[in-house]
């Protein structure tokens, strides 16, 4: 007898993967592929989109004639800020531009002329100025760069959007793609923002689902429950949303450290904006306070530059191993030794100037710098909601440095580290299940750890 399954593509920038989910959300199958990046018409690289579209179908098709899987249901999770333009035909009009691609100043003079100011808009639409992050700008300068292109859109799809599209042919907005620091959606009128009216923009999006409709497809033969396909972020938020019951904060750590808190209540304050604070957006449309700090990214800078300054192997930090001692001696005469590479703070001195002998005592002094910007990042995201929770998935999740300073530093709420690999992948199975998950799911899918605080001396 056939085993029963929902699939799922999990596309990120680097992994595209594929995941076949038992009744339980037990994983029992995946894929795993990567492309090489192609150029878009100005030599930035891109997504390799046509790949990808041949790829997703040809593991899809082969799955589909398994002998030992039967596909119920079918989903979507992708990385975010990333339009797919079809013509009235459904084909592509244009590559799937990366979100780093820079924008002319030009094109931010233009919009924020007419459309500021900037920190009002950005406080309402939940989205900072960031280019072609925010997909409304992205549209927008489409259609002043390249107009003909932009007459000849049928419809704009996010990208978990599109890779629906192409499964079911049913073309759709969804609430977590438009929510995700677009400077589309207007958080006080829930709806969206003027501008996007007055450009004519509104005209290129298809109708708004939630992330929950399905729709039963005919495909090559077989009845088969298709998602509408969510945003990476706010499908790994879900399993959490769905399995505890009080507020809690997720600390997603990565290339990006972000804090996520999904019990916000009002709008973004200008001091929010400040602090590099955004909304993400819940499956049902309602906000989600993010605040961002770039730690994987300054991590790797700054261990690199102590594995270089101490002649050690690039590999030292991965032992070193927490040690009480060393840390009361660096907080006993504390003063901030790091400049960041990509990051500033009001304490960032002028310089790097390391004056310890140990490569250890410098890395426990690296962390101590970092986890007090942690902090700072997570009281902005916390604001005023009652939160005593906080969940740490990603890799930071295994730094034990990290998490024991992390512990001392938020001392009054219960820390918990989870491994959740699967996270946006099973978010997305999830969503489009009718199953009510137990207040066990976390304990029993995402190996959880609780920590503690030591004892200060």
């Amino acid at each position: 007898m056939k085993i029963k399954v929902t699939a799922v593509f999990d596309i990120g920038r680097t992994n595209k993967k594929f995941f076949l989910f038992d009744e339980n959300f037990q994983e029992v199958h995946r894929e795993y592929n990567r492309f090489d990046e192609i150029e878009d018409e100005d030599g930035y690289p891109t997504e390799n989109l046509a790949a990808l579209e041949v790829w997703a179908k040809e593991v899809f098709d082969k799955m589909l004639d398994s002998e030992t899987f039967e596909i119920e249901a079918l989903n979507f999770s992708c990385y975010g800020a990333s339009w797919v333009h079809i013509d009235e035909n459904g084909k592509p009009l244009t590559p799937l531009y990366n979100y780093m691609k820079p924008l002319k100043d030009d094109i931010f003079n233009s919009f924020y002329g007419t459309y500021g100011p900037e920190n009002e808009l950005s406080r309402v639409t939940g989205s900072p100025k960031l280019g072609m992050l925010n997909t409304g700008m992205h549209l927008y300068w489409l259609k002043n760069t390249q107009p003909e292109t932009f007459k000849k859109i049928k419809y704009s799809l996010h990208l978990p959007q599109y890779l629906s599209y192409l499964f079911t042919g049913i073309p759709v907005s969804e609430y977590t793609s438009i929510g995700c620091h677009t400077m589309l959606w207007d958080f006080e009128k829930k709806d969206y923002h003027s501008w996007v009216y007055q450009e004519g923009i509104d005209k290129k999006l298809p109708p708004i689902d939630s992330s929950r409709k399905t729709a039963l497809i005919n495909y090559k033969g077989k009845t088969i429950k298709m998602g509408v396909g969510i945003h990476d972020s706010s499908s790994a938020l879900l399993p959490y949303i769905r399995s505890v019951n009080k507020p809690f904060l997720l600390i997603s750590t990565g290339t990006w450290s972000i804090s996520i808190n999904p019990f916000n209540e009002g709008m973004l304050t200008a001091e929010d904006i400040e602090n590099d604070s955004l909304f993400n957006m819940r499956i049902d449309g309602s906000p989600v306070k993010v605040s961002r700090l770039f730690l994987g990214n300054e991590y790797k800078l700054q261990v690199k530059a102590l594995s270089d300054h101490f002649n050690v192997s690039p590999d030292a930090h991965k032992k070193v191993k927490f040690d009480q001692d060393t840390f009361f001696e660096i907080n006993k005469d504390f003063v901030h030794m790091f400049k960041w590479s990509t990051m500033s703070s009001e304490d960032m001195p002028n310089e790097t100037t390391i004056s310890y002998d140990k490569f250890e005592h410098a890395y426990h002094q690296l962390m101590l710098e970092l986890v007090l910007l942690q902090e700072k990042s997570i009281r902005a995201a916390i604001g005023n909601s009652e939160i005593n929770q906080l969940y740490v998935d990603g890799g930071f999740s295994d730094n034990e440095i990290y998490i024991q300073l992390l512990s001392q530093f938020m001392g009054n709420m219960k820390l918990s580290t989870t491994d959740s690999s699967l996270g946006s992948a099973l978010g997305a199975a999830i969503v489009i299940s009718d199953v009510v998950l137990e207040a066990t799911f976390l304990d029993k899918n995402y190996a959880v750890k609780n920590h503690r605080p030591f004892i200060l001396k």
